[in-house]
């Protein structure tokens, strides 16, 4: 059930902004009077699932889900239509209309999905505000996970800066440490300060390992809810209830709780229990799962929250802020990712799947708009890139075709069109290709 709340989700979005993106090409071409054949969600060989013409435009839903097009009179594009391109041009087709119109048709989608990430982003402002924790309130240290173990980081630990810049946000420790190639992390260990060197191939390690946290806020175990009939219920364990120890061993933390519960797999425990005014001891049997059957009160119960809160004029700002540091910090990414000697560039690709898994497995709206409003941004980007058969193709013709005032042949814009699909076909693959790899192999 949660792969299909996630794929329900991803595919969602994808429709959301495949439309939206189409919609934004097919617009300028109308305005300019130029005639759309085909206005499609996804790709339709042999068949269409769903089609409609209403006046010029055939509206329809293909059955391969890897994208969407319009399908614009005069134009060469991934219809290859060299029957229509053979004849005189039409007053309405895309070829007879000036250079300076046909960019403003070619950049119509990508200037809406930056459009609309920006609107995205700005409603989030507006609605939620920007809620964090500060790194400087995870007053009880952390625990890390075996990378932050291997860069030398214990539970404790408070992580202070990261490369020598302090850390504002606890959540972004992972992406700064990427993103600044850090070599060193400064952390307070029993109130001193220590500086820890970044192993190499750390980074790499966080790039392959995807879901790698590094570290997590240390919490306390207090009991919220017991379920019934469970082996907790069996042994009294109650709600409010405080566990300080595990068979005499002190466990004041949920990390080292479940680290000392899960040794004792099969076996019954004593959990010493501070319950005000006392301290209690219960036996209670650790099942084959290891979940004796309770739910500890989230961190945010002991750790302070953050929220910066926005009205409807600082909103807009605050979306724009978001849009471009989400093209800023992505670009840097895949500068990154070529640059970088500990990064290997085929292994950090990734297909649906990875696409799909950023989504949340319950159905989180503010979650799924946040990630809409990113894949929007990162749709723009990819559309821009100079490669044949996208948005950014097209428009390093027509730019040098302003520039010089001499049109590509059409033999050339097909030749372009088609080594554009093979290596945008052959990208596909290869990163769907890695997507399986993992899922079967693993990182």
């Amino acid at each position: 059930m949660e792969v299909l709340i996630q794929a329900a989700q991803f595919f969602l979005s994808l429709s959301i902004l495949i439309v939206l993106h189409e919609l934004g090409h097919f617009l300028a071409a109308k305005a300019f009077g130029v005639k759309v054949e085909k206005f499609y969600l996804f790709f339709n060989p042999w068949f269409s699932l769903f089609k409609k013409k209403i006046g010029d435009t055939e509206y329809g839903i293909g059955w391969i889900p890897l994208g969407g097009y319009v399908k614009i009179a005069g134009m060469i594009d991934e219809s290859m239509d060299r029957e229509q391109m053979k004849e005189p041009a039409k007053p309405w087709e895309f070829r007879a209309k000036p250079a300076w119109q046909r960019l403003i048709v070619m950049l119509g989608g990508v200037t809406v999905n930056a459009i609309l990430g920006v609107i995205i982003f700005a409603g989030l402002a507006y609605r939620y505000g920007d809620v964090y924790l500060p790194a400087e309130n995870v007053k009880y240290g952390v625990h890390a996970d075996s990378i932050g173990r291997a860069i030398g980081i214990r539970d404790g630990d408070k992580i202070l800066k990261i490369g020598g810049e302090k850390v504002d946000k606890f959540k972004s420790i992972p992406y700064l440490l990427i993103m600044r190639e850090a070599r060193t992390i400064t952390v307070e260990r029993h109130g001193k300060l220590m500086t820890l060197e970044v192993p190499e191939g750390t980074i790499r390690k966080l790039v392959k390992h995807r879901k790698a946290m590094i570290v997590a806020p240390r919490f306390p175990v207090v009991v919220e809810e017991v379920a019934e009939d469970s082996e907790a219920e069996k042994a009294g364990l109650q709600p409010g209830d405080q566990i300080i120890a595990v068979n005499g061993e002190e466990a004041l933390y949920f990390d080292e709780f479940d680290s000392l519960k899960r040794a004792h797999i099969g076996e019954e425990i004593d959990l010493s229990v501070l319950r005000e005014p006392d301290t209690v001891h219960l036996k209670v049997l650790v099942p084959e799962d290891g979940v004796i059957g309770f739910i500890p009160f989230p961190p945010t119960r002991f750790l302070k929250l953050d929220t910066i809160h926005y009205n409807l004029a600082e909103a807009l700002p605050a979306g724009m802020r978001r849009a471009y540091n989400t093209f800023t910090d992505y670009v840097a990414q895949i500068k990154l990712i070529f640059t970088s000697d500990e990064i290997n560039a085929s292994e950090s690709v990734g297909g649906f799947i990875s696409i799909g898994s950023i989504f949340g497995t319950t159905w989180d709206w503010q979650r799924f708009w946040t990630m809409t409003a990113w894949l929007s941004i990162i749709l723009a980007f990819m559309n821009i890139l100079p490669i044949p058969a996208l948005d950014g193709g097209h428009v390093v013709f027509l730019l040098f075709e302003m520039i010089t005032g001499k049109e590509p042949s059409q033999k050339v814009l097909e030749v372009a069109q088609i080594i554009g699909m093979v290596i945008l076909v052959s990208l596909l693959i290869f990163a769907n290709f890695n997507d399986v790899r993992r899922l079967i192999f693993g990182n």
